[in-house]
């Protein structure tokens, strides 16, 4: 069963994350020169956040490269799913972690909610693109030489990131501040609501357990 204080967080989150919505209305993500002025109590919210918000800054910038890979991928041969890569992830992830002094079932974990958070938002693209051909991209990124490599700077960032939060993600704490770091990006970032969506799924186990 999820830990009463991550039930807690998500609920948080969900709170947070309509705010959010409702900010942005229906834009979608925006380049950092159209985010919009904080707005009052920014500040305060942000200095809650401040603790775990590196980590959820590379959650919602890993999500936004969805859009990325679902361009990459539709209308091709090449699924969304992909488990041999997912399993060369995880391993890799697993020894890395390791190598940081890390859980690297914990550290896995993290990353196995990162590729399904993706894979949700790949999936809502697709729908949304089959819904409304307008829509669709207009330029195919190419998978191996921009997406992956963006996708693989981030897994090293994330690491070093659940490193430095180590303490800060084994706190009691750690699933009301998760939640307002949580908000927080999704704010600055702009997520609409399908990323609002996958930002959730990225979210359970980066606390530890209690």
């Amino acid at each position: 069963m999820r830990p009463r204080r991550l039930r807690s967080a998500l609920t948080l989150l969900s709170t947070l994350t309509t705010a959010a919505t409702l900010a942005v209305a229906t834009a979608g993500p925006a380049t950092a020169a159209e985010r919009p002025a904080p707005v009052r109590h920014a500040a305060a919210a942000h200095d809650v956040a401040s603790g775990l918000s590196p980590v959820t800054e590379l959650l919602a910038q890993r999500l936004l490269l969805a859009d990325k890979v679902a361009a990459a991928k539709y209308g091709t041969d090449t699924p969304i799913d992909d488990p041999e890569r997912e399993a060369r992830i995880l391993d890799d992830v697993r020894a890395r972690a390791a190598g940081l002094g890390l859980d690297p079932d914990a550290v896995a974990a993290v990353f196995r909610d990162q590729i399904e958070a993706n894979k949700l938002v790949q999936r809502g693209l697709y729908a949304r693109w089959d819904a409304h051909p307008a829509e669709r991209p207009t330029e195919r990124p190419d998978l191996a030489k921009e997406v992956r490599p963006a996708l693989d700077r981030i897994t090293t960032q994330l690491l070093a990131a659940l490193d430095t939060t180590e303490r800060a993600r084994a706190l009691p704490s750690c699933g009301p501040r998760l939640a307002a770091a949580a908000g927080w990006s999704a704010y600055t970032h702009r997520l609409d609501a399908l990323h609002l969506k996958g930002l959730g799924r990225a979210l359970p186990s980066v606390c530890a357990p209690s």
